[in-house]
């Protein structure tokens, strides 16, 4: 007769993951890619690579790829995007500073 298997067992198992390249890892709630994926396509230079895979993950998803099409944009509709957070705003408002740029401003600013 078979053993139970431990609750631990289980949740190793149910978590064991193999990526489309062949990467093992275990999945945590928090991840959402492999991290030996998400390590290898993490850009080396250019203002994504200074914020966290989460927000560049969102400026990507929403097509942007520039400081300059970034200050299209209202601090207000980036803080709407899933993975963006206050020390990420924080982080592009510098960075556009640099640049002598600024996000678009909101209604309400004017």
């Amino acid at each position: 007769m078979k053993e139970k298997s431990t609750i631990e067992e289980i949740v190793t198992k149910k978590n064991f993951r193999t990526c489309r390249k062949g990467h093992q890892y275990f999945k945590t709630n928090e991840m959402l890619t492999c991290p030996v994926c998400e390590k290898d396509r993490k850009q080396k230079e250019g203002f994504h690579s200074l914020i966290s895979a989460p927000a560049r993950k969102a400026l990507e998803h929403n097509g942007i790829n520039s400081l300059i099409k970034l200050s299209q944009f209202s601090k207000q509709e980036i803080s709407q995007f899933d993975g963006m957070g206050q020390t990420s705003i924080s982080k592009l408002i510098s960075l556009l500073q640099i640049e002598g740029l600024s996000f678009k401003k909101d209604e309400k600013d004017i």
